[in-house]
């Protein structure tokens, strides 16, 4: 084998040298000089190059040389030679100050680094001329893609910078079919095993109180209901779906209402209606779950684990949703260009639901 080194023949491995206090970084021709081998090799074995005709025994004195003098490759030097780096973007309207949401950025960072990737992150608030500064700055640093997330499921607009880069989607999707690709949630699945909850307990007269505000996850959580009962063989009553705000005083304002329905259980678009409705049914003199079995949606573990009784739920999977944009963004799922992957959503139980025996 032909070797790349200054001297040829079997010159005996010297030794490498270690710096203390280095004022300066350590350079190419440093470790060069301390491997005794040219400068040119060490690029070699740094870029892994596997067709350089290298002997194994130089590779190895160039990787301790490169150990010991704490050698540190320029990433700057290698993107442009590139055309990319090792950064992947996630830009964002709200998840990194909305703590449940804040597992996209986990996820996401997690699986970059398992692959060898570091995230930058910028949390705009919603804020557009802030977004589209994050975005050229990211181009500016030639990240290897971009993920684009919301804080909650919507429709969302592509921004026409970011579509100078290779992007995913996260917790959004473009309402143009097939102009994007997109990781979700699957709202009528988690709906689906919200009310399978309750039908395992035993409840047939099952009540849920939607949202007001229009959003992906109103159509979709009630679509799984509707499946749910229909799986069941439950005829779909109109009467035992209502509307509230979807927050805690939504919930508890739903009570009086709901009691008309004359229901065993019920089921909430969110943990923090399920938390107004705990108030309003104790208020009635009513137990849960022995009077009326509840369960929510999002498992706000603030709120879920922590009521009394602790609530059943249905989880929003976000650290899913940024470990699955990151695996679209490098082509490791095997998703089609343009297409929207469904996220489940888990089923937690707690014990705001009991075995329900009809009179």
């Amino acid at each position: 084998m032909i070797s790349q080194e200054k001297n040829s023949g079997k010159a005996a491995t010297p030794d490498v040298p270690v710096r203390t206090g280095t004022a300066h970084p350590v350079t190419l021709r440093e470790v060069a000089e301390a491997a005794g081998v040219s400068t040119a090799t060490v690029s070699l074995v740094i870029n892994k190059k596997k067709n350089a005709r290298i002997a194994d025994e130089t590779r190895q004195r160039v990787n301790d040389a490169i150990r010991q003098l704490g050698y540190r490759p320029n990433a700057l030097a290698k993107t442009l030679v590139s055309g990319t780096s090792r950064f992947i973007g996630l830009v964002a309207d709200g998840v990194a100050t909305t703590p449940f949401a804040g597992q996209i950025i986990h996820g996401a960072q997690d699986e970059a680094w398992k692959h060898g990737y570091a995230l930058l992150i910028a949390n705009t608030e919603g804020n557009r001329e802030l977004e589209k500064d994050a975005i050229a700055m990211m181009l500016e640093y030639k990240v290897r893609g971009i993920l684009y997330s919301t804080w909650f499921h919507r429709p969302t607009d592509i921004p026409d910078t970011l579509r100078e880069a290779d992007f995913v989607l996260v917790n959004c999707f473009s309402p143009e079919p097939g102009a994007a690709r997109a990781v979700v949630p699957d709202e009528v699945q988690g709906g689906h095993s919200a009310t399978e909850i309750l039908l395992r307990g035993g409840h047939r007269r099952i009540a849920f109180i939607n949202a007001t505000i229009p959003a992906p996850a109103k159509d979709g959580r009630l679509q799984g209901y509707k499946n749910a009962l229909e799986a069941a063989g439950i005829p779909f009553d109109s009467d035992l779906v209502m509307e509230a705000y979807p927050d805690q005083e939504g919930g508890y304002g739903a009570t009086d209402e709901l009691l008309k329905r004359h229901v065993t259980a019920v089921y909430c678009y969110n943990d923090r209606m399920a938390m107004g409705l705990y108030d309003g049914l104790r208020e009635n003199g009513l137990s849960i779950p022995d009077d009326i079995a509840v369960v929510g949606f999002d498992n706000q573990e603030v709120i879920a684990a922590h009521l009394r009784p602790p609530l059943s739920t249905v989880s929003l999977p976000h650290y899913e949703l940024g470990a699955a944009g990151v695996r679209m963004l490098l082509g490791l799922d095997g998703a089609p260009n343009a297409s929207a992957v469904k996220i489940a959503c888990p089923a937690i139980e707690r014990a705001s639901v009991a075995l329900h025996s009809p009179a």
